[in-house]
């Protein structure tokens, strides 16, 4: 029996979610997740675009919805427009599972493990900062965690700036916990070079975006100089973004968001993509309950899967809703997932 697409509505959640919720025919509601953080108007207006097209399509057809979506029109890719379809198509594996009656992971050849490791996000500026944090993650059962590396740091800098990134690191390895360091693409050429040798000798499980993902042939010889494995991938929207850096050997680790590199689908592909090149699969996922339950079910069939990133009681979850940007201050919005 086809289940035909009769509504999509994208509904605002605090404290900065895009949730996309998809009817049929049939009764079966699939919910999907289109967070970009602080361009959500951005991404409801490429939604508008996708219910005009889509409603009235048969939601088992989840391939073809995806590459028409992807391909029907002359500009394609980036990030609004594949949170956008991330949304969708999340939504549509949804509503494929519940039909089925089956977990996701099951459609995507079954699992290769039972459980997930996890890592939690820790800030602070000075060493005892981070050193709390990680405690407090330690103690909620995390392993693994992950801190920015640095604030921004000029072309040419105090090598005390240097220092202090390596004094917080020391201070989280003695509580035990893995830590990958997040260095958000701050850092220009020359004085990653010089962070990556220092924080070298420290183990890093991994060294996120040393330079913007603009740079692979930069970031490929970045990953020369040191053994630590260098992670990107947050701001890579489809498997052809990811191809220089694998053809490069620049990167160890895939960081593709389920939200915003086009949902299950492509996040699921990027997975059987990198294994090719011997790159392990760690889901970027700052975001709410639907990504991460995305992520998930790649998670538990991706072979080549190693780590997924939790957004569990971080800052921002407690953020007063006025202060939470482009994000529904409207409590009702939480009905919709009562």
């Amino acid at each position: 029996m086809s289940s035909i697409i009769t509504k999509i509505e994208a509904f605002r959640v605090p404290p900065r979610w895009l949730f996309v919720r998809v009817e049929t025919t049939a009764g079966i509601v699939g919910w999907g997740e289109a967070t970009l953080e602080g361009h959500t108007q951005a991404v409801e207006g490429a939604l508008e675009d996708l219910i005009h097209r889509f409603v009235g399509w048969d939601a088992d057809n989840i391939q073809d919805i995806w590459q028409t979506a992807y391909r029907a029109r002359f500009y394609r890719g980036g990030p609004v427009l594949m949170s956008a379809l991330s949304g969708l198509d999340i939504a549509l594996w949804d509503i494929k599972g519940k039909k089925l009656g089956v977990p996701v992971w099951q459609l995507l050849g079954g699992k290769v493990r039972d459980r997930v490791k996890v890592y939690g996000w820790i800030g602070g500026d000075s060493p005892s900062d981070v050193y709390n944090a990680a405690m407090e993650r330690k103690s909620q059962g995390f392993t693994a965690v992950k801190m920015n590396a640095t604030d921004s740091i000029a072309w040419l800098d105090s090598p005390s700036v240097l220092t202090d990134a390596v004094a917080r690191i020391e201070e989280v390895k003695r509580t035990g916990l893995d830590v990958g360091l997040d260095f958000h693409g701050r850092l220009h050429k020359g004085m990653a070079k010089q962070l990556a040798k220092l924080l070298e000798p420290h183990m890093p499980l991994f060294i996120e975006e040393p330079l913007l993902p603009t740079q692979p042939e930069e970031i490929a010889d970045l990953s020369r100089l040191v053994s630590t494995p260098i992670a990107l991938g947050e701001r890579l929207y489809a498997r052809s973004d990811f191809r220089p850096y694998l053809e490069k050997r620049a990167i160890d680790i895939a960081q593709p968001d389920v939200s915003h590199c086009g949902g299950i689908s492509e996040l699921h592909r990027i997975a059987s993509l990198t294994e090719t090149y011997d790159v392990g699969l760690a889901p970027h996922c700052p975001l709410g309950p639907i990504a991460l339950a995305a992520c998930m079910q790649v998670a538990i069939s991706a072979p080549n899967f190693v780590i997924q990133e939790m957004s569990w009681k971080e800052r921002y979850h407690t953020l007063p809703l006025l202060n939470a940007v482009t994000y529904c201050n409207c409590i009702d919005t939480l009905q919709c997932i009562s």
